[in-house]
């Protein structure tokens, strides 16, 4: 299967959203991902596709108050496409996409339940803050991932 990784565009957000909450096991995913961020956010954002579909996508921008961070807001690998490596491709062509544009690190934000997705960006040299309580609200509880975009010299 040939896999090609593109600039996200407007018109991907109508693929992406009817097959989300699918790709979550049929969790409410949706109000997560508003077209806005297709419509403001495509030129850091990127898709992987074959010839039939979207297999991945990753959706992020640099922070406007520190244009040092970019800023990771949504993931996403077909069920049938995991363990083939999308997601760190993903991780790792948008980090480059975002220190050419003067990022320095790069953040995300996970359940801090969510012991897969820690582990996932531990393995990808983030580090995993503490639980903050109430971060996106009342029993909401997150952890902030963050990562170097600064290449390491040998």
């Amino acid at each position: 299967m040939n896999v090609v990784w593109r600039q996200a565009c407007p018109s991907d957000y109508d693929d992406i959203i009817a097959v989300l909450d699918e790709w979550w096991g049929g969790r409410a995913m949706s109000a997560m991902l508003p077209r806005l961020f297709f419509d403001h956010f495509s030129g850091t954002s990127l898709v992987a596709t074959d010839d039939e579909a979207i297999l991945a996508f990753i959706v992020a921008f640099v922070s406007p108050d520190d244009p040092t961070v970019g800023y990771v807001h949504f993931v996403g690998v077909d069920p049938h496409q995991r363990g083939r490596g999308l997601g760190s491709q993903a991780y790792e062509r948008v980090g480059v996409l975002l220190r050419d544009r003067g990022c320095t690190r790069l953040k995300a934000v996970t359940s801090s339940a969510n012991v897969d997705s820690q582990a996932f960006h531990r393995a990808r040299g983030f580090t995993v803050s503490d639980p903050i309580a109430g971060y996106d609200g009342p029993g909401e509880d997150r952890v902030v991932l963050t990562r170097s975009l600064v290449p390491v010299e040998h």
